[in-house]
């Protein structure tokens, strides 16, 4: 009688530089839990590659040439199925991370994240969970521009008004970066209750993931003022 083998994550790895692909390879290889299923060198053949073969997650450079990672997480995030997107950046490309949040990618890393934390990302957003710093968050959020922040503002206020009270609380509650486990402990809601009021907010609005939620929490301006 033999034990079961634990499913393996599948991982594309897209990225222009053929050395930071064999990098992330190395890097990812080395887990009994992932799998590499292929390799993209930029966002239009990451869409061919994600149709064929189905990956878990996709680590995703922003810049490249035919179509950027801000183009290709859109395009797949819309899909049946779609893969969870981690976007790979560096410091100087903050506003087009937060336009990739925008657009559904699970959370963002540095090139130079250690291994260790790229492993530990591509398994946590397997599991739902967004791979944000706060601290780093907040600087990005900041660095959109103040051209048309109050219609932003009255926007997403509008739309959040469409949810039952419940909902607009574990909305808010999410966009602080709280769990399901926390958001019940602090509503006194089952875990089952707190992930339909997720699931609802999701549908409501047409969002994929938590971090689309904490967005429009953010653009109603929510998280300091939860009237």
């Amino acid at each position: 009688m033999t034990s079961q083998q634990p499913r393996q994550v599948g991982v594309l790895i897209v990225d222009d530089d053929p050395l930071v692909r064999a990098g992330l390879v190395m890097m990812l290889g080395g887990a009994p839990d992932l799998s590499i299923v292929a390799e993209a060198g930029d966002g239009s053949e990451a869409l061919s590659m994600a149709a064929l073969h189905r990956p878990d997650v996709v680590l995703m450079d922003i810049r490249m040439p035919v179509m950027d990672g801000l183009t290709a997480t859109r395009e797949l995030r819309v899909r049946p199925g779609a893969p969870e997107v981690i976007v790979m950046t560096t410091f100087d490309a903050d506003d087009h991370v937060l336009r990739a949040l925008r657009a559904g990618a699970a959370g963002y890393l540095l090139k130079d994240t250690p291994p260790a934390e790229i492993v530990a990302a591509v398994r946590q957003v397997t599991l739902g969970n967004p791979v944000l710093s706060p601290a780093v968050t907040r600087r990005l959020i900041a660095r959109v521009a103040d051209d048309g922040e109050n219609e932003r503002r009255t926007r997403a206020r509008e739309r959040l008004a469409r949810l039952a009270d419940r909902e607009r609380e574990v909305a808010i509650a999410v966009g602080q970066g709280r769990s399901n486990a926390e958001i019940g402990a602090m509503l006194h809601l089952s875990l089952a209750t707190v992930k339909t009021h997720v699931s609802s907010v999701l549908t409501k609005f047409d969002l994929n993931n938590r971090v689309q939620i904490a967005l429009l929490v953010h653009d109603a301006g929510l998280l300091d003022d939860p009237r």
